[in-house]
């Protein structure tokens, strides 16, 4: 029997917080029965519908579990007509660290989810209310989107969860860490390769862009933020990303088109007042591959402040290997993950209170108070070594082990402008081993998460004190 996974939201595409859906798509992809990118999320159902091949049929003991998870989660979620559920979580406190798999954010939380798809319009509405929100937002439309299909284009307008990165535990530009930005978008809904002979080297291919305005309570508010992502599968097993994120404008800056323009070709690293913005660039690369009866990857992300030569520069970085294994009647999901956001710490002379940073823009790649890209802030190190178990039932078991070295200089680089917002930055150096258990099953017709958070010392953050231990329950009732 398959269960409903932890990532409720039926809509056209799939969300980034299921990891057993995430699983399932790379061991196809990496198996060679899905020839698509599976490293920007969300991912479009129609793509998923086009890019699984009949070649599963033949390689039945290896990922018959992960073609009948997602052929469940597509009828569930994926098909055309309305669906209604409604979702309710406690925490003993806020998260602070995040990775891929869903969670739930604050201390408490009460959703309705009404979604409706037809053939070319879909409508997501997601009110929610929370209780003690570390932003002082008590009412929340996080989730919430209309969109629309003309031809391979999907546009839309609304507040979704991305994640754009081969990573687990983080993605260095854009990651679930901080609520989801109100933007508009566009992407591809089909991402197969140009017809073209000229074009068709280039393999499945997709592009991401959203626009968006960060929050008023910022040392300099209102600022625009622009966001976009290009995927192209050349080979069989190998994903390339090409990622930026632009910010630029807010109140008493221009934020017009040629400013956006003079930053998109790069003419914005002057610090006599002039620069248009600050931007972010990363390169990510990761190729799978089959192994005996399971698969494997390695990647890599890179992510530059700055550029040189049209390439990031003032470099941080994230690596990483996962794999999957077949014990004790279940599927298994491994992975083992470095990251740093120190600037040019692994390759030159590191260079502090840089990445995530602006000399204008003082409040830095922050959302409400958590950092849009890694989970660890900037100016960190850590190591992670996480297990997904997928039982036959569907529940699933999770535990990952981490151990960070937070603001490793000691300085602060962000600026608290607004005391009603928790701002999750690390305040000082500190070295911190970090636990996350996690376990979900069917009860009572509806989904049931339970997750527990330990480190061995309380991490000092702006905001505040963390408590070294936190349990938090969410569930899930779909109608």
């Amino acid at each position: 029997m398959l269960a409903a996974s932890t990532a409720l939201n039926a809509a056209p595409w799939l969300e980034p917080g299921d990891a057993r859906a995430r699983h399932s798509l790379q061991k196809l992809a990496d198996r060679g029965h899905y020839d698509k990118g599976v490293t920007t999320w969300p991912v479009m159902w129609a793509d998923i519908d086009s890019g699984v091949s009949n070649s599963i049929a033949a390689d039945a003991g290896a990922v018959s579990s992960q073609a009948a998870y997602l052929n469940f989660e597509r009828e569930q979620l994926g098909s055309p007509g309305v669906r209604f559920e409604i979702q309710g979580s406690g925490s003993t406190q806020a998260r602070s660290i995040c990775g891929f798999a869903s969670h739930p954010r604050e201390k408490g939380e009460l959703s309705v989810n009404f979604q409706w798809q037809g053939e070319y319009v879909a409508l997501g509405v997601k009110p929610t209310l929370v209780a003690n929100a570390s932003d002082d937002e008590t009412l929340r439309l996080d989730g919430s989107y209309l969109a629309a299909t003309p031809g391979n284009w999907v546009v839309g307008a609304g507040a979704i969860e991305r994640w754009w990165g081969p990573g687990w535990q983080s993605a260095m530009v854009l990651s679930t860490n901080a609520r989801p930005m109100p933007a508009v978008w566009l992407n591809r809904k089909d991402t197969s390769a140009p017809e073209s002979d000229w074009l068709n080297w280039i393999g499945p291919w997709n592009l991401t862009v959203f626009a968006g305005q960060m929050e008023e309570e910022r040392i300099v508010s209102d600022i625009r933020l622009v966001g976009m992502r290009l995927n192209l599968r050349p080979i069989q097993g190998l994903d390339l990303g090409f990622t930026r994120a632009i910010m630029f404008g807010g109140e008493g800056y221009p934020g017009g088109f040629s400013t956006f323009w003079d930053a998109f070709i790069g003419k914005d690293n002057s610090y006599d007042g002039s620069d248009p913005g600050n931007q972010i660039g990363a390169i990510d690369i990761r190729y799978g591959f089959p192994v005996g009866e399971q698969s494997m990857s390695v990647y890599m992300e890179m992510m530059g402040e700055d550029e040189a030569g049209y390439i990031p520069s003032r470099k941080s970085w994230l690596f990483g290997v996962d794999w999957t294994s077949q014990l004790l009647g279940a599927d298994q999901q491994w992975f083992f993950e470095f990251t740093n956001t120190l600037a040019d710490d692994i390759v030159g002379d590191a260079i502090p209170n840089y990445a995530y940073s602006h000399f204008r823009y003082k409040t830095g790649y922050q959302y409400y108070g958590r950092n849009m890209g890694s989970t660890f802030d900037g100016d960190a190190e850590a190591l992670t070594a996480g297990l997904f178990h997928f039982l036959p039932d569907g529940s699933n078991v999770s535990l990952a082990l981490t151990y960070a070295d937070l603001n490793n200089d000691g300085g602060n680089r962000v600026s608290q402008p607004d005391n009603d917002i928790f701002y999750f930055v690390p305040n000082g150096a500190q070295k911190v081993a970090i636990v996350k258990a996690g376990y979900g099953t069917e009860v009572l017709k509806g989904w049931l998460d339970l997750n527990l958070h330990a480190t061995d010392k309380k991490i000092e953050l702006i905001g505040g004190e963390q408590d070294q231990w936190a349990a938090s329950a969410s569930w899930t009732y779909r109608f």
